[in-house]
């Protein structure tokens, strides 16, 4: 179904396959959250809790998909989620989701444009921060400027690069485990020595929950299956695939990643300065290796931005075409690009650089922190979206009418929306964290706030 409500503003294409969404959706989620603040998860939680946390995270991940499976399936729109809640619980909750969901990934840009940036640092040090990440802002609105189908084709090749850079990493990480490959430090096989050697959680469960929004973050772009649906050749049967193949592959990426991090570097080493990534590959000592690395990982955050600018401008039109912001936002060029709404983002992106920029010793974690309680929100609206359809399409439908299921409704949606309350409560015990509590929840009530004023609605 199309949910084009104005007409002659122009029209997206459909022209992504199941294979697009999967790369699309990898592209959005492998970047920062997992090259860079996997040190971070690591000195917070421990090697051991490291684990567990990012397991844990892909299986609420999991949850969350099948609830978005199921919507996307039944009713394939550009906006996805949004649309869903808005229909499904409240306009305003909808009005609140789609900006929560721009402010993260707007958010997220200008934090993986400064991690871009940072990367480069190492080959010229001498060149200013913002330089790199101005010439990154621009490339990355570039490729989005393309129609659909090359995006998307774009998109695919830069996933690709670290699909495969991190099936080596896992490899060559688990050859120095074991000791068939040297490691400096290491007299002997290091094997899984390092996950324990703090205790299984040498901070506790607090420490596991504190680090539940940053791997919540980490996590963050899966959701893209959905919102890319009304821009899919045969949604039925492309996002139910997608859907299967990508989460089962990322949650395995994460997972193993983590263990050959934690098993390699030891918590106190651990930390959001340098990628951990090249840290471990300087230290097996393969020539070059690590400078390879962190090409593929600067590939990998602009892979991220490019979707992520995707989402983002997806999401501002679908709030124009709701009339929920001003009409001259929903038009697409003849490309199927909605121009405008990425215009908007990007200067959206632009004052979250500038802000990065003055204040760079804190702004990383502030905004992993703020990135993650927001998406964090547009998940929470999935599994609750999810439970209000079914109640309506079976008042006159039979679930054996929908083509794709959420197992276990309502159930597991509710299990979901108690694993994503206790992920938000956590952020209060960790300090580094609060400030996307401190930012989000005021922005929430004003999002509500103004659509009633506006509107008349809840």
């Amino acid at each position: 179904m199309d949910n084009h409500n104005f007409e002659n503003e122009g029209q997206f294409k459909r022209e992504m396959t199941s294979r697009h969404l999967q790369m699309l959706s990898i592209g959005g989620v492998i970047g920062t959250g997992l090259f860079l603040s996997s040190g971070y998860t690591i000195a917070q939680a421990g090697p051991f809790g490291a684990i567990f946390s990012y397991l844990f995270g892909g299986i609420m991940v999991y949850l969350v998909m099948f609830s978005l499976g199921e919507l996307s399936v039944a009713m394939p729109v550009t906006g996805s989620f949004h649309t869903y809640a808005t229909k499904f619980i409240s306009p305003g909750t909808g009005f609140m989701v789609a900006w929560m969901y721009w402010l993260c990934w707007v958010v997220a840009l200008a934090s993986q444009f400064i991690g871009a940036a940072q990367l480069t640092l190492r080959w010229f040090p001498s060149v200013p921060i913002w330089v790199f990440a101005t010439l990154y802002a621009v490339l990355v609105f570039g490729l989005n400027m393309l129609s659909v189908g090359w995006f998307a084709k774009a998109e695919d090749y830069f996933s690709s690069i670290k699909f495969y850079a991190i099936i080596i990493f896992i490899v060559l990480g688990g050859l120095a485990i074991f000791g068939i490959l040297p490691f400096e430090g290491a007299s002997s096989a290091p094997l899984f020595v390092n996950i324990t050697a703090n205790g299984l959680l040498p901070n506790g469960i607090i420490g596991v929950v504190s680090v539940m929004l940053a791997v919540n973050y980490a996590f963050s772009g899966v959701e893209m299956i959905g919102i890319a649906a009304g821009e899919t050749d045969n949604p039925k049967a492309e996002v139910p695939k997608a859907i299967k193949s990508t989460i089962g592959l990322l949650v395995a990426f994460f997972v193993l990643t983590m263990v050959v991090l934690a098993s390699l570097l030891p918590m106190e080493a651990a930390g959001v300065t340098e990628a951990p990534f090249v840290t471990v590959l300087d230290k097996i000592g393969i020539p070059y290796a690590a400078d390879i690395m962190n090409f593929v990982i600067l590939t990998a955050i602009l892979s991220a931005s490019t979707s992520g600018l995707y989402a983002s401008s997806r999401m501002l039109w679908s709030l124009a075409n709701e009339s929920m912001i001003s009409k001259s936002v929903v038009k697409i060029n003849k490309y199927g690009v909605p121009m405008r709404a990425m215009i908007l983002s990007m200067v959206g992106v632009a004052i979250a650089l500038v802000a990065s920029i003055y204040f760079e010793d804190t702004i990383f974690l502030a905004l992993v922190s703020i990135a993650g309680f927001a998406v964090v929100i547009a998940w929470l609206a999935i599994p609750l979206a999810q439970i209000g359809f079914r109640k309506a399409f079976l008042k006159n439908h039979t679930e054996d009418e929908l083509d794709y299921k959420a197992p276990f409704s309502p159930t597991l949606p509710w299990i979901t929306v108690i694993l994503l309350v206790i992920s938000i409560v956590g952020i209060a015990w960790d300090p580094s964290q609060r400030a996307g509590l401190y930012f989000g929840v005021p922005f929430m009530i004003l999002c509500y706030v103004y659509h009633y004023l506006r509107f008349k609605k809840w």
